[in-house]
């Protein structure tokens, strides 16, 4: 099966009707070159509010099933028959998630993902908004193949790739939303960020998109400058499309879903695990219980 993935990046603004209807765009500019699997960038709604510690900010979340956004791009899913992996900021009763609705290609919400690592550090308070995820990894089986849906900070960890490839992942998608680091403007992370999820998509033989967004926001204290740069790689991990730093834009790429099935299984590097060994990675500092 021949699959066309897209990504996308563009800036948020204030007002989250223009944000809406910018993503929007991108969707049908996507879907008409062909795009049938589209990928927005993290908590595109509004400028990212992790920035600060504001309470006020939690007035953002919903519930998924109550989402006026969800519901909107549930209708923009079934009208252009495309899967949408949608990024939303949750409320569960007295919890709140940074969470991914995947919506396939009739409109119907298979599932949630809910943000496993949550990171804390100037510019980026995650931790304040967001509990741990308690969802597990997750990969859907949509019109598309299986995709498995990773959230900006889950990339740097190649236990996440590795557990979403376990269950059966045909592709990787990272929404995310990273930039400068506010508190030392000699830190570019860049390239180290693209290289990093590079290596899940080699390790993984699968393709991997990545979407970010672009433009500079302003908190009350810190000022951050997006990467944009969003990617496919394929699956060796190489780059076959990247956008620049500043762009709004759509990147295409199309694979063999079959083909890329049958290379994975030729190249032993499921085949060749060895859980048993591996018992340092279920704790913290790497002891194994004697």
């Amino acid at each position: 099966m021949q699959v066309t993935v897209a990504a996308t990046q563009f800036a948020c603004s204030e007002n989250a009707a223009e944000n809406l209807d910018k993503a929007e765009a991108l969707v049908r500019q996507a879907a008409s070159v062909g795009a049938q699997v589209i990928l927005l960038q993290e908590l595109f709604e509004t400028p990212y509010f992790c920035k600060d510690h504001l309470a006020r900010h939690f007035d953002l979340a919903r519930p998924i099933a109550d989402s006026p956004v969800v519901r909107r791009f549930q209708a923009l899913a079934r009208e252009l028959a495309v899967a949408l992996p949608l990024s939303v900021f949750e409320r569960a009763n007295n919890a709140f998630y940074n969470s991914l609705a995947m919506i396939d290609a009739d409109g119907e919400v298979l599932g949630v993902y809910r943000k496993s690592h949550i990171p804390e550090g100037p510019g980026y308070h995650e931790k304040y908004y967001f509990s741990p995820g308690d969802s597990g990894f997750r990969v859907w089986n949509t019109r598309y193949g299986a995709l498995g849906v990773g959230i900006c900070w889950d990339q740097w960890f190649p236990e996440s790739a590795r557990c979403m490839a376990l269950l059966g992942a045909d592709l990787l998608l990272y929404p995310t939303a990273i930039g400068s680091e506010p508190h030392d403007a000699s830190i570019d992370s860049r390239d180290h960020w693209q290289r990093c999820m590079q290596g899940h998509a080699a390790a993984n033989v699968m393709p991997l998109v990545a979407s970010n967004r672009v433009g500079k926001e302003r908190g009350e204290k810190y000022e951050m400058t997006f990467y944009g740069s969003s990617f496919i790689a394929d699956a060796s991990g190489a780059k076959v499309a990247e956008a620049d730093r500043t762009s709004e834009t759509v990147l295409t790429a199309t694979f063999d879903l079959d083909q890329l099935h049958e290379q994975r299984r030729a190249w032993g590097v499921f085949r060749d695990r060895r859980p048993e060994l591996y018992q340092p990675i279920l704790t913290l500092d790497g002891r194994v219980p004697a």
